[in-house]
């Protein structure tokens, strides 16, 4: 195996295929759609890694991770720093650093920042393209409670998010710095 190219972009490096080392502060972030924390996702954007997904979301307090949802494949969620609260089977759970939670396929949840200060957490599941084949997106009250429930239950993506428009930019993560 080869080491991967790696170049400069606005919003930062950008790696290929191959094998690489990259510090997260120096890596390719964007902001989705406003209220959804920064998104960096540390698998090459030309060769997606076929068999998980790892990324880093950072929130500020009262942004989410996504909509609250279930979906066929199992997560796990490190929180790195900060602190956030996660909504798990309709029931929350205050989260703070070095805190994991695990969720199996099919248990709902989401993530929401909390405190004072942004909450930077390590998301490792399936990859993106095998994780959006089959999400559920309940109408839940304490999800609502955080602004992370759909109103009404479907199982689609582009109906539980047509509301919040999806506009990726090139704005950078509050945290980290690069090392």
């Amino acid at each position: 195996m080869y080491e991967a190219r790696v170049v400069e972009t606005e919003t930062g490096k950008v790696e290929g295929d191959g094998w690489f080392v990259l510090n997260i502060g120096d890596a390719g972030w964007e902001r989705r759609s406003p209220g959804f924390g920064a998104r960096c996702g540390l698998d090459a954007r030309d060769a997606r890694f076929p068999h998980f997904g790892v990324n880093v979301c950072v929130m500020m307090p009262g942004e989410s991770n996504s909509l609250y949802h279930a979906e066929d494949t199992q997560e796990g969620f490190l929180v790195l720093d900060g602190e956030c609260v996660a909504v798990v089977e309709g029931s929350e759970r205050r989260l703070r650093r070095w805190d994991y939670l695990h969720s199996p396929p099919g248990t709902t949840h989401v993530l929401v920042g909390a405190g004072d200060r942004p909450c930077a957490i390590l998301m490792i599941g399936a990859p993106r393209s095998s994780s959006l084949s089959s999400i559920h997106y309940p109408q839940d009250a304490v999800a609502a409670r955080h602004g992370a429930s759909v109103a009404q239950t479907t199982d689609s993506s582009k109906q539980a998010y047509a509301e919040r428009p999806y506009a990726v930019t090139g704005e950078r993560a509050p945290w980290p710095e690069s090392g």
